[in-house]
Order: structure tokens, then C-alpha cells, then sequence
């Protein structure tokens, strides 16, 4: 059944809600971010008649059936949304009437079921207190694989430990064993979570950090140009941006791209040099190849393709088509395809980016941030000397694209080099959304200011990125920083020179 055609079903908040769940890797969290911005414009909503409304049984569509088939309506959703659905729920159950939750996990247990949605509904009617649900969460196959790799990790010394040692005895209770430990600590962490705080403030940010395994105070500007190996506790995420490396004695990765690949060119080149307004979905199929190659098979399809001299009108179609994919495209596929795309194109930016350019960006940048902060916004910056029109793209994606995390890694790549006009609007944008900096990066920061300082004494863009940091990070400030602050401020002849004195004095007193 047709997705538009089952959201019909819904009121206008709860379509909302379920539009968050089907888009993608990243729904869960961020239909966690639409539930908190409904409850806090209406304290007493609750979930329960969108729950409700998903256990409703409707007509299954089956071909050459003589009776009619009923299925809940949550079963007629696509597996993805299904995950996603239940990774929410997960997140928000201590807000959510539980009767409710229990009786659309049954209706998800009827028929057979996706390996990770019968995982996920196994551990909520656990969470739940469901009577009957049985002990382990291992299947005989699970509990025969991790057996045999215990056998071969485990010392020398023949003793058993970690996962080895909980094989290879008898099983405890459930609420003891290893992987309830492990799901309980993540249970605890998620229930720190403040469902009525914002997104963006401390508790937000920590929730993120939590799914993405990603620290502000642990990422060095040098991780930019690496491998993304830190996406591994949000399964849905690291389907789409987590990379595996080969282990040793694997083959390398092929340089020849396989035949059906090939066989595909033609057909892409044609779509990425025509003029059709709306690609099809054989024209949407085409383009599964690259869920087919590994990293050095993507780079040299791209390089078959012309990818960057793809038209900029067809941009917009073309990253729609990218972001249909099921699975979402590995981290390092993801990087090389917009490297390629973009950075030429806004790199010889000299006047505002088109519409569609900018559409296609931020596209590919509000599902893939990293590897866009990787193969685009970095680059960007590192030049040196980008122009107002590279400055004012991506200003809009730091802006609109990028969550506080991805922010911070931006940041960090504007306190290398020399900084010019044009980039002093871009650390502005950044300081002005209250960064959250650590010790080491806000010491860097100041030092920056003070070294860069002789070169901008008349610069109102410096004075008030100057202002900011005294306004907005004063907490930051030891008394190392605030004489240092003082020497750099004696140079500076903006008229905010006594606006900047008044608020280093007002820190020191």
C-alpha cells in the first residue's frame, strides 16, 4: 500500500511525527526532536491516538486472494520505518502509556518479521515487564557463531572471558546476562534524556553524542581528513555513515568495476546530461549500483561519470535519487560522491550559488554532515581566501544543516591558518550559537584571537567576533585569558573599542 495513502490515516500532528520516522537513518532521533517541540507547545498531548490508530487492522492489497487478508496498519509501513519506530519508542517510553505500547508490539509480533524489529520488540515487551517473553535474546544460530569466535579470540591460557565466559556457562537469569547488561546501561542513558528540553541545549547535544559515539572534546581537526570510525552505537546511523575497514589479509579493493556496473554508465550519464524535469524510477533504480562498489570502485565510476561537470539544474534530482537509498550510502561512498559534485562547483563560485546548487547541497548535507564537513565545507575553508559567495553557502549549511556537533567540527577548522575577512563572518556564525568548547579548544580560540588581532584593528567583523566571545563564553575566561585579552584589545580602533573594554572590565570585577 502506498505510504501517502496509509498517512491519510492520521491527524496532522501525528503525520508529522510519522513523516520524521520514514526519513531515513537519522528518523528515530529525529522524530524524538518533533515529539519534544509537540509536547512543549501542548504540555498534554500524548501519543496515544497515534499509537492506537497503528494497531487499527485495515485490508492487505494481495493478488489472487478469494478472501480478504487484515493486517495492523503499522505492519503495511516499510521495515525502515518499522526500526525506526521502534528505536523511538525505546527513547521516549517513560512519557508513553504503556498498555498502549505493549499492544502495538503485539500487533508488530503477528507474521514474520525483520531479524532487527523482532530484536527491538523483544527488548521493549522486556522493558515493558511483558509476561511470557523468553529469557534470551540469542537465536541457537547467534549463540553457535559467537561460541566459535570466543573459541578463537580467547588466550592462550584456555580461560574464558568476556562473551566466552557467558557462553560457556550456564545461562543466568535474564535480567543478569551480558547483552541485558549492555541494553540496560543504554536504557539508563536514554532515559537521561530530557524530552521536554531543546535539541540544541546541553542535554540535546549530549543525546546525540550518546547515538553517534562522537565527543567534542576528543575530535582534532586532522579527523576531518580521516576515516568517520566513530559512528557504531546508533545501528541505523552506521548502516549509512560508519565505514568497515578491510582486515588484514582481505584482498584489496578492486580497481575494475564489475560488469553490471559498467553496463550501467551509459544509462547514468544520459540522466545526468538531460532535461527532464522528473527521473522515473527505472531512472531511480540505476543509480543502486553504488551500494555495489567499494571506495576505489566509487571514485572511478565518478571519474567514468564526469560527475563534476554533472549540470547544475539536474543536481536537485540527482541527490533526491542518492538519498532513496536503502541502505544510505556508506560513509566513504557518501564523501566521494559529494567531493565530487560540489567542490569544483563551489569552489569557482563568483557570484551566489543557483537555486539548484544550493538545494542539492543541502540535501546531501542534512543527511551525510560528516562527510560533507569532510569533502566540501573543509576544503572550503582550508583554501584560505574563499569568497563571498563560498562564504555565504556555507554559512546557510552551518546554519540550517549542521547539528552542534558537526558545528564544532567546522570550527576547529577555522582555528588552523590565516584567518581572512570572508572567514571571520563564518567563526562569527559559529561562536554566535553558543559552541560548547572545552578548556583546550576555547585556550586555542584565545590564542587565535590575540596572534590574528594586529591584522584586523580596524575590522568590525573581528570586533564584534571579539564581543561575542566576551558576552557569550565569559564562564571561559581565567585570568591568563583576560590579559591576554586586554594586550589585544589596546590595538583594536573600531569604534567598539570601549564596548569591548567595558565588557573585559565587567568579567574582571
Amino acid at each position: 500500500m502506498d505510504t501517502h495513502a496509509l498517512l491519510s490515516r492520521f491527524d496532522g500532528r501525528s503525520r508529522l511525527l510519522l513523516l520524521s520516522l520514514l526519513s531515513g537513518a537519522t528518523g528515530a532521533s529525529r522524530a524524538l526532536s518533533v515529539f519534544q517541540r509537540q509536547r512543549r507547545s501542548e504540555p498534554d498531548s500524548c501519543l496515544h491516538t497515534c499509537l492506537e490508530s497503528l494497531c487499527q487492522h485495515e485490508i492487505f492489497p494481495t493478488n489472487g486472494a478469494t478472501t480478504l487478508i487484515t493486517k495492523p496498519l503499522v505492519s503495511l509501513f516499510p521495515v525502515a520505518f518499522q526500526r525506526n519506530l521502534l528505536s523511538f519508542l525505546h527513547l521516549a517510553l517513560p512519557v508513553l502509556p504503556g498498555t498502549i505500547v505493549l499492544r502495538l508490539l503485539d500487533c508488530l509480533s503477528q507474521g514474520e518479521l525483520d531479524p532487527w524489529v523482532s530484536a527491538l520488540v523483544l527488548q521493549l515487551q522486556r522493558d515493558l515487564g511483558a509476561s511470557g517473553v523468553k529469557e534470551s535474546l540469542f537465536t541457537p544460530q547467534c549463540t553457535d557463531r559467537l561460541r566459535g569466535l570466543c573459541d578463537r579470540l580467547k588466550d592462550g591460557g584456555g580461560t574464558a572471558t568476556g562473551w566466552a565466559s557467558y557462553l560457556h556457562r550456564p545461562p543466568e537469569p535474564a535480567s543478569q546476562s551480558g547483552l541485558d547488561v549492555v541494553l540496560s546501561q543504554n536504557k539508563r542513558k536514554s532515559s537521561c534524556v530530557d524530552l521536554d528540553s531543546d535539541p540544541g541545549e546541553d542535554s540535546g547535544q549530549q543525546s546525540k553524542r550518546m547515538k553517534t559515539g562522537y565527543s567534542p572534546a576528543s575530535e582534532t581537526t586532522d579527523g576531518l581528513k580521516g576515516q568517520d570510525s566513530g559512528r557504531v552505537s546508533d545501528v541505523t546511523e552506521s548502516r549509512g555513515e560508519a565505514e568497515l575497514q578491510p582486515s588484514e589479509g582481505a584482498p584489496s579493493p578492486s580497481s575494475d568495476l564489475p560488469q553490471h556496473v559498467l553496463a550501467s554508465i551509459p544509462q547514468i550519464k544520459e540522466l545526468l546530461q538531460s532535461e527532464i524535469e522528473e527521473w522515473d524510477q527505472s531512472s531511480l533504480d540505476v543509480f543502486k549500483v553504488l551500494n555495489d562498489c567499494d571506495p576505489s570502485q566509487v571514485e572511478l565510476l565518478c571519474g567514468r561519470l564526469g560527475l563534476s561537470e554533472t549540470p547544475e539544474q539536474n543536481l536537485p534530482q540527482l541527490c533526491s535519487c542518492l538519498l532513496a537509498h536503502q541502505p544510505d550510502l556508506s560513509h566513504s561512498t557518501a564523501l566521494t560522491l559529494i567531493n565530487k559534485l560540489f567542490l569544483k562547483k563551489v569552489m569557482s563560485l563568483s557570484e551566489p550559488a543557483s537555486r539548484c546548487l544550493v538545494t542539492a547541497v543541502m540535501l546531501l548535507c542534512s543527511r551525510y554532515p560528516r562527510p560533507t564537513c569532510q569533502a566540501l565545507i573543509g576544503p572550503v575553508l582550508e583554501e584560505g581566501q574563499p569568497g563571498s559567495a563560498q562564504i555565504e553557502l556555507l554559512n546557510r549549511l552551518i546554519e540550517d544543516c549542521l547539528d552542534p556537533p558537526y558545528r564544532l567540527l567546522v570550527f576547529q577548522i577555522t582555528l588552523k591558518g590565516v584567518w581572512s575577512e570572508g572567514l571571520l563572518s563564518v567563526i562569527h556564525a559559529l561562536l554566535d550559537n553558543k559552541l560548547e568548547l572545552n578548556e583546550e579548544l576555547f585556550t586555542l580560540l584565545i590564542e587565535q584571537l590575540c596572534s590574528q588581532a594586529p591584522g584586523f584593528i580596524k575590522s568590525m567583523k573581528f570586533a564584534k567576533m571579539m564581543l561575542t566571545v566576551l558576552t557569550k563564553y565569559d564562564v571561559h575566561l581565567n585570568t591568563t585569558h583576560q590579559r591576554a585579552l586586554s594586550h589585544c584589545l589596546t590595538s583594536n580602533q573600531t569604534f567598539l573599542k570601549k564596548s569591548l573594554q567595558a565588557a573585559l572590565k565587567r568579567i574582571t570585577n
